[in-house]
């Protein structure tokens, strides 16, 4: 991993800790995906070569950074939805620290809305937004997603009564495999095995 790369990792996961052991509200905090969930998409993007990934909730770009590491090394493309413009634009001032900027198109607005004007396949669709929300997105880019493809959800543990239709709904798809993963704030992971 490049220093640049490393040096801006370390400082979101630095901000993160400060701002949840100082126990400011979610709305306040940079609410970053946890180191651990963070690799596990690192690594799921890598194994699955994934070359066209959508990230849902972008925040100030600490999972799109291990995003557009896994799209460096496969020659791929993150593209990814925040709501905020004030956190995209963070999340830009990161990106851009860390030197991922060629790997990554935001796309400020409502992810529902964004992505419905988006064509392109989908081979890893990455959700950490709104939890209400979960659902629509996935419907939104359902049918770009190719056999093979990977959707991964974060909170499936630390907030399973508010992704609980989103977790029902994936686990009985009957185009699926789902299975929530006990890492970080829990992961739902998901692979389309079927048209």
């Amino acid at each position: 991993m490049q220093q640049q790369v490393f040096n801006t990792l370390t400082e979101l996961e630095m901000r993160d800790a400060q701002e949840r052991q100082q126990g400011l509200p979610g709305s306040q905090r940079i609410q970053a995906l946890h180191p651990d969930s963070a690799k596990f998409l690192y690594i799921t993007a890598l194994g699955s070569k994934a070359k066209n990934i959508i990230e849902v909730g972008a925040g100030r770009g600490y999972s799109t950074i291990w995003l557009a590491l896994a799209a460096q090394a496969g020659g791929g493309h993150v593209t990814t939805c925040e709501l905020d413009p004030a956190r995209a634009e963070e999340a830009q001032l990161y990106l851009n620290k860390a030197g991922l900027t060629d790997y990554v198109t935001i796309l400020v607005g409502d992810a529902r809305e964004t992505l419905r004007a988006q064509q392109n396949p989908v081979d890893l669709l990455f959700i950490d937004a709104n939890k209400d929300q979960y659902e629509t997105c996935f419907d939104v880019v359902y049918k770009r997603l190719g056999v093979g493809s990977v959707i991964v959800a974060d909170n499936a543990t630390s907030h399973a009564d508010e992704l609980l239709d989103y977790i029902m709904y994936v686990q009985n798809h009957p185009h699926l495999e789902s299975a929530t993963i006990l890492i970080g704030r829990g992961l739902e992971v998901s692979v389309k095995t079927s048209v």
